[in-house]
């Protein structure tokens, strides 16, 4: 299996669970914790994890040059994209959240193009308008039921928004580290800034939980967001980029509003209907189309 295959896979596999994440991590909030404590979880918990997995690779020196690249790669990641996005989540609905993350591969574009010079052909720019399109489908048509409480729709759209922006800035901006450094060495760096960069901010809700009367439905899920939702799916993303660029792993996102859905139908939490089977098929070809690699050498850039 070559490399190419292996990093789709990989950015598959972190849809996937950023999918499964929004419904299992909202049940959680905010009966048994604050969305900002759930933010220490996740940075101390990968953190944790990342160095532990660091013992049993080759050590890796950082360049001071890039010191500051990954200062603020830790800051848009592991900072204000978490808050964000968890805080977001809280306050609307889990199919909002997995319908607004689509809007990541179009930032991903502009940023790509603009520092990256990447080349954009026309299947490419075809396929996030087809997935795009899915997705817009999905958020008109197909939001038909809410699973759980939603306090302030309009402001945690608004945050979530925020949390695309820096997500895919964050891709763009780690996008030439994975050339140099391992998955490993960067995230266990990334991570350990980000406890220092959101622990005045977390901690208040950390030492508010009732640690002693958490159920084990509370503690699953707090267990699958730290090694799933953190630890698994940024491992797993920094990998893809290694080999494909950031516009490709950012149209994955367009699959998460499907794999949302599909997840509250297994639960009895939602319904399938003919609108939300047309605007998966038009995620599906969307992803596919913007991930397949072009044969043609000097593609007409958009």
């Amino acid at each position: 299996m070559n490399n190419r295959i292996l990093a789709l896979l990989a950015a598959l596999g972190a849809t996937t669970i950023y999918g499964l994440n929004h419904t299992i991590a909202k049940v959680v909030m905010p009966h048994y914790i604050g969305a900002f404590g759930f933010i220490m979880l996740r940075v101390v918990g990968a953190a944790i994890l990342f160095w532990i997995l660091s013992l049993f690779t080759t050590k890796e020196k950082i360049d001071r040059k890039d010191y500051p690249r990954i200062f603020f790669g830790a800051v848009l990641g592991m900072c204000i994209n978490m808050l964000m996005f968890f805080k977001g989540l809280q306050l609307s609905t889990p199919i909002n959240s997995g319908v607004i993350v689509t809007l990541t591969p179009i930032i991903i574009l502009i940023l790509s193009a603009i520092f990256l010079k990447e080349r954009l052909n026309s299947t490419k720019f075809f396929g996030i308008t087809l997935g795009f399109s899915g997705a817009l489908l999905l958020i008109l048509y197909g939001n038909t039921t809410q699973l759980v409480n939603a306090p302030n729709i309009p402001l945690g759209n608004t945050m979530m928004l925020i949390n695309s922006i820096c997500y895919g800035s964050y891709l763009v901006l780690v996008k030439p580290l994975t050339k140099k450094y391992s998955t490993v060495t960067l995230m266990k760096w990334m991570f350990l800034l980000g406890i220092f960069m959101t622990f005045p901010i977390t901690y208040p809700e950390v030492i508010a939980v009732s640690w002693s009367t958490l159920p084990f439905d509370a503690i699953w899920r707090m267990i699958f967001v730290i090694v799933g939702t953190t630890f698994l799916t940024y491992m797993l993303n920094v990998y893809a980029l290694k080999s494909l660029p950031p516009t490709t792993i950012g149209a994955f996102a367009y699959l998460q509003p499907l794999i949302t859905i599909v997840y509250a139908v297994f639960t009895g939490n939602d319904s399938l209907d003919g609108i939300k089977i047309i605007a998966c098929l038009l995620v599906f070809l969307g992803v596919y189309l913007v991930s397949r690699k072009m044969k043609i050498k000097h593609a007409k850039v958009i």
